[in-house]
């Protein structure tokens, strides 16, 4: 039994612990990657294991893919900070070191990593292993057993803390551990947005359950209990059994314990020397591997002791081990002149300075991320390299308006040049005080994303990249995300000076540098004609907002609550028993043990069946219950992620919701939006449409208008191939499905009937993607014969379309790019790759890129051009959405005429294609954006 010690790893938690120990002395390469996390999980990994030689062991993971707890609650883990770049940076290398290590790494969509680690925690101990869960979460507790331990890593010089049910008891002043839920569901948990009852804590938790025992007693009994604690029961019942259900871990994921794949294993040598070789990781390659990476330390590098693994988790066994660690430089060891403006004599004295530069760079600092809603904390200023500064707002509005009123003549002067990172934040947050820029601006981020879109955007990656500086983390000004995390208010203004002024120092020295590469890259059409400039139209944009009929979308939700109803009792009778439908695993064993719908039904890598909308989609026909289920996912989707969503996002000091567009994400060119994601809103099903109704004018006196391009992806494939059959189907203004099924089926137009129309238009959008005859015959339900036959014929029809497809793989290969029509670059890193899936998935990609970022390139260029002519007319309407190729705007109805002319000449003449193919924009008016649409 001695022998049978399982270490469970909790992936996120031990990482997330590595990466911030070490930020105050980060570790860079000399290529400027931070390895922070990467050092200490594996050095604390080699640590666990010569200490504790376990026989079995496994790291577990989180997914991004959202949890039930995600499902009942919007709102859980909602308040969790993004995590930093190079902390997202550092997860695969980490997978990487734990495959060398021949440790399994654990994921399961739709569970969380303590999820995984309880199922698996109780089945081992269950065949008589002692488990150690390997994590610093508290919510562990529950799930400790006679052989089941809470292995507790220690902090920054702690020792590692062991916790069976005795201590687990203690900790929380508890007779059981499964009342470790009963005290979260009432305490709550800041970390996980668990809210609990507002006004208990911990130990009124623990008094609770002494009287009581559970929650539901304490519950059953909240009428008897008197006071404000009786009060403050009665009124969070609700959230109290929310709180508990998602503090539950569950034991039953769809995963199992097979010992034999646990086992410690022999390293993996060569896969660790390669990732250690590219980390610069020579001390832990020696101490691993025994033998030393070969390297040469470049002149910016020095050796040092290491940090003391004590200083991670626990005393190393080597307190004499050597590493070479890359310094950067830092506001510590580089001279700088930060001011912090203390009177409004300095103000005046620094607008006078300011007046007479040509290029400022400006930040902002605020109280949220969301632009519209945030109050302003500072703002700070430089133009000159390692000078700058600060200018603090408190609390008194009245001094704020006061210092806004001195700044507003710099901040609006036309004449001169502002220089900022992600400078559409800081123009939505002016604009909350009235303030507009009106000269000319350089984003870095987005001259960065105009060079390499395929790289990171922060200023933190760029400046280790091109300045070789280390800029101070926001984490060691505040704190990590939490309860204990400070306002920006709560720093000492000096701190904040420093920080503040320090964005704007970097951000100034990176536009110097990114203003001559620009140019030496060749993408200076793009920033200076597309990304730059889009930036004002889409901070008006954003500042606007669209309204929202919640009163619509609460009935809506009602509706679908009663059909979801409906439909559940109707699957459950259909099967003769009720299961949770949201469940996978238990769907899928109704569906292929029960109904036998497929012999040969695909399971996932967990054991359990496959039962994605594709599967469905091909069993629909077998049995009407496949049709059932797909719509009650469908309604489910709907309702929590817009229908009760959606109201939730107005802002109340406009009525609207303001989601935030982003123009750095995807490498197309596409943008995307969050807060809400209304790229995504469905369209396909008469259910999903609906959504759009809740989307509505500002007032009586307005109506929306909906504009967007015909078949653009079409247009802008035939105008790059120049195929000469599809140009003039385009230029005769011909249906081009119909008239592709015409040809490909050698018939006359009027005689395609609607099967063939789909056949085609399928093909026609199919061929964008790099689609094949199995891909199509999977589409269309047809053989790979019929659909080899259709996509030769279509290529007789169309010649030119493969060649230009045949070509641009073959570019692809040859420059590791391909290009839209503004030069936009997108880069495909697998177009050489021996692996036969990633290349023929770079070269789907090398065809698809240059089409969708085109169509991308010229719709923004559109908005651009619409946004100019409407401030020239002084036009109230106003562009309140951009989704895909789709414009929608808030037109006054006594400009809707001029508007609509000018919406559809813009869109049309925005960028003209090659080989003269025609654009088409066509549009709809309505009193909501179904209506219009």
């Amino acid at each position: 039994m001695e022998d049978k010690r399982l270490f469970l790893l909790d992936a996120m938690a031990l990482v997330y612990r590595a990466y911030y120990a070490l930020m105050n002395s980060p570790r860079v390469t000399s290529y400027g990657k931070n390895t922070n996390a990467q050092f200490g999980f594996t050095n604390y990994l080699v640590d666990l294991i010569k200490k504790e030689k376990p026989s079995h062991i496994a790291v577990v993971w989180d997914t991004h893919a959202p949890t039930e707890r995600h499902e009942q609650f919007l709102d859980y883990k909602a308040n969790r900070e993004a995590a930093p770049e190079d902390f997202k940076e550092a997860i695969p290398d980490i997978k990487k070191i734990i495959e060398g290590f021949n440790i399994p790494s654990l994921e399961v969509d739709g569970y969380e990593a303590d999820d995984i680690i309880g199922t698996l925690a109780w089945e081992a101990s269950d065949l008589g292993y002692t488990v150690y869960m390997v994590t610093p979460d508290k919510d562990y507790g529950q799930l400790v057993r006679e052989n089941v331990f809470i292995y507790k890593p220690g902090y920054k010089g702690g020792s590692f803390e062991i916790m069976g049910i005795k201590e687990v008891c203690e900790k929380w002043d508890i007779s059981r551990v499964d009342q470790v839920i009963d005290i979260l569901g009432m305490m709550g948990d800041a970390v996980d947005n668990i809210p609990g009852i507002k006004g208990v804590g911990e130990k009124t938790a623990a008094k609770l359950l002494k009287e009581y025992d559970n929650l539901e007693a304490v519950i059953a009994n909240a009428s008897n209990i008197k006071g404000a604690l009786g009060e403050k029961i009665r009124n969070g019942i609700e959230s109290a059994v929310m709180s508990k259900m998602l503090a539950t871990i569950i034991t039953d994921v769809p995963i199992a314990f097979h010992e034999e794949s646990f086992l410690m294993a022999d390293l993996n040598k060569e896969a660790l020397q390669e990732i250690f070789t590219n980390l610069e990781f020579k001390t832990i390659a020696a101490r691993v591997l025994d033998t030393q990476i070969a390297g040469v330390a470049p002149s910016n590098k020095r050796t040092a002791p290491t940090i003391a693994q004590s200083s991670l988790f626990d005393a190393p066994d080597n307190d004499n081990a050597i590493a070479e660690e890359t310094y950067f430089k830092s506001i510590q060891n580089t001279e700088h002149q930060y001011h912090w403006i203390q009177s409004k004599d300095d103000l005046h004295s620094l607008v006078n300075t300011l007046q007479t530069q040509k290029e400022i760079c400006i930040d902002t600092e605020t109280t949220s991320v969301a632009a519209r809603a945030a109050k302003l904390v500072g703002i700070s200023f430089s133009y000159q390299k390692h000078h700058g500064y600060y200018i603090p707002f408190n609390d008194d509005w009245s001094q704020t308006d006061e210092i806004l009123a001195i700044l507003k003549p710099l901040l609006e002067k036309e004449d001169m040049l502002w220089i900022g990172q992600n400078l559409k934040y800081d123009m939505i947050v002016l604009k909350n005080y009235g303030i507009n820029i009106q000269a000319p601006y350089f984003d870095t981020m987005l001259a960065h994303f105009s060079m390499a879109p395929e790289s990171k955007h922060g200023m933190d990656f760029m400046s280790r990249k091109y300045l070789q500086y280390e800029p101070v983390s926001i984490t060691n000004l505040i704190g990590a995300k939490g309860k204990n995390q400070l306002n920006m208010k709560d720093v000492p203004i000096e701190q904040v000076k420093e920080y503040a002024v320090e964005d704007t120092d970097v951000t100034l020295q990176l536009q110097k540098i990114f203003k001559a590469k620009i140019e030496t890259e060749g993408v200076h059409r793009l920033f200076y004609e597309v990304e730059n400039p889009l930036v004002q139209v889409l901070a008006d944009m954003e500042y606007e907002g669209v309204k929202i009929d919640v009163d619509f979308l609460k009935s809506y939700a009602a509706s679908l609550e009663k059909e979801l109803i409906d439909i559940e009792r109707k699957i459950h009778e259909a099967v003769g028993h009720s299961f949770n439908i949201a469940s996978p695993k238990q769907l899928g064993e109704v569906l292929f043990d029960e109904l036998k719908l497929d012999e040969k039904a695909k399971k996932t890598k967990t054991g359990q069946y496959a039962t994605g909308e594709d599967v469905l989609q091909k069993l629909k026909h077998k049995h009407e219950i496949v049709q059932d289920i797909l719509d009650y996912r469908e309604m489910s989707k709907l309702k929590s992620t817009y229908a009760d969503a959606l109201p939730q996002l107005v802002l109340p000091e406009t009525g609207k919701v303001h989601s935030s567009f982003s123009q750095a994400v995807v490498v197309s060119g596409r943008l995307s939006s969050n807060n809400p994601n209304l790229q995504n809103i469905p369209i396909r099903t008469e259910r999903g449409r609906a959504i759009r109704k809740a989307f509505i004018p500002s007032d009586e006196q307005h109506i929306l208008l909906s504009a967007d391009y015909s078949q653009i992806e079409l247009r802008v494939i035939a105008a790059l191939s120049g195929d000469v059959n599809m140009i003039q189907d385009f230029i005769q203004e011909k249906d081009i499905h119909t008239a592709t099924a015409a040809r490909v089926y050698n018939i006359a137009e009027n005689e395609v009937d609607s099967t063939m129309r789909r056949n085609a238009k399928s093909v026609n959008f199919g061929l964008i993607y790099g689609q094949s005859a199995f891909g199509l015959s999977q589409n269309l339900n047809i053989s790979r014969t019929e659909a080899q036959e259709i996509i030769s014929q279509y290529f007789k029809e169309y010649p030119q379309i493969k060649v230009y497809m045949d070509q641009i793989k073959q570019e692809a290969y040859e420059k590791g790019y391909v290009e839209t029509i503004m030069g936009r670059k997108i880069r495909l890193a697998d177009i050489q790759s021996s692996n036969a899936t990633l290349r023929g998935f770079a070269e789907r990609l090398a065809i698809n890129a240059p089409i969708q970022g085109s169509a991308a390139d010229m719709i923004k260029m559109a908005m651009i051009q619409i946004h100019k002519s409407f401030k020239a007319a002084q036009l109230k309407t106003k562009l309140i959405l951009q989704v895909h190729d789709e414009l929608i705007f808030d037109v006054a109805q006594d400009e809707l005429e001029i508007v609509t002319q000018l919406v559809k000449e813009k869109m049309e003449t925005a960028l003209l294609l090659p080989n003269n193919v025609p654009v088409v924009a066509a549009w709809g008016t309505g009193k909501n954006w179904l209506d219009a649409h």
